[in-house]
């Protein structure tokens, strides 16, 4: 038994790249075409989870290699670096980063909450609710600085390297109908079955979907067109019907944004039901909704989903639902 693993063991350094037959999954697995021994073989690369042990964890920060600012906007900093022992031709050169790094500093304890495993609910938001409880929580949410990084990129104080595409911008005139377009922190930049950007717009009265009104149908298909055209552009082996686009609710900030993902990027949480809505069905419902141009997804049901470590569950749609008192927004 000894002999026969120590024999497949053996084979693998002995294997002889040829050409890339395809990355899958973000990214994260690849297949390559190859010989050992003159015979044609394949090699298929997957990432496996990362270690659990204190000692990995304790060391994992200090042994990495190639560390590479991507960006830094208010507490919000994200890298490409290498993790394994195979050194890069230069520290400049990013093609051997295995690992994609967003570092938050200082973090607040809403941080802390957000990236803790914790338990999902499935909750349904009246027009009741949303404007009883969830609109003050998010009003709280904004009145507490938290969109900073947000301001920064609209004012062109930060990240203004790398946007791909905005409207004219006037300080001293706001343009009500303004927004730009830019790689999100996520997004490792140069994985492009991966590719995720983030539509923000520039007016600050729309805080999530629930602003949208029947008047906004022309401003919101005007930008589903640029960020296509402008995608497209910028990364012309992409075609318009291999991106899709979507907005979450309840979004991470409350500030109106769009996000802009390839089609192949694999669908995770973000892109479930519960959390993504796509933008044309939005557009969609606003078309077909009754009354004037002031009628808005206001004044629908919205159901989704929210962790139980989050306020909104814990002082709002918790007690809903134990018949308990809602507690007024932080």
């Amino acid at each position: 038994m000894t002999d026969v693993k120590a024999d497949a063991e053996a084979l693998v350094p002995t294997f002889k790249f040829e050409r890339l037959l395809n990355q899958d999954q973000a990214g994260r697995r690849t297949s390559l075409y190859g010989t050992i021994d003159s015979q044609p073989a394949l090699l298929i690369l997957e990432r496996a989870p990362f270690p659990t042990s204190t000692d990995y964890f304790n060391q994992a920060p200090t042994s990495l290699r190639s560390i590479k600012n991507l960006g830094a906007n208010d507490i919000y900093h994200w890298y490409l670096a290498s993790s394994g022992s195979i050194n890069p031709p230069n520290n400049d050169d990013d093609s051997f980063s295995d690992l994609k790094i967003n570092l938050i500093y200082p973090c607040t304890e809403k941080h802390v909450k957000k990236y803790s495993k914790q338990g999902v609910r499935l909750v349904t938001e009246t027009p009741a609710i949303y404007h009883d409880h969830v609109r003050p929580y998010m009003l709280a949410q904004r009145s507490a600085g938290r969109l900073n990084w947000v301001y920064n990129i609209i004012e062109g104080l930060k990240e203004v390297e790398d946007v791909i595409y905005r409207t004219p911008y006037n300080p001293d005139a706001p343009n009500q109908e303004g927004f730009l377009l830019l790689p999100d922190l996520n997004w490792d930049r140069k994985t492009l079955d991966a590719l995720h950007l983030l539509g923000l717009v520039e007016r600050r009265d729309i805080w999530s979907l629930r602003d949208l009104r029947k008047k906004h149908i022309p401003w919101l298909r005007h930008m589903k067109t640029k960020f296509l055209e402008a995608t497209t552009k910028i990364y012309p082996s992409i075609e318009q019907d291999q991106l899709k686009l979507y907005v979450h609710y309840q979004p991470t900030y409350h500030h109106f944004h769009i996000h802009i993902v390839h089609v192949a990027l694999e669908a995770g949480a973000t892109q479930a039901t519960g959390k993504a809505i796509g933008l044309e069905s939005i557009i969609e419902t606003l078309e077909a909704m009754g009354g004037d141009e002031e009628k808005g997804m206001d004044s629908i049901t919205l159901c989704y989903t929210l962790g139980e470590a989050s306020d909104l569950w814990n002082d709002v749609f918790g007690p809903l639902k134990s018949g308990g008192t809602v507690s007024p927004p932080q």
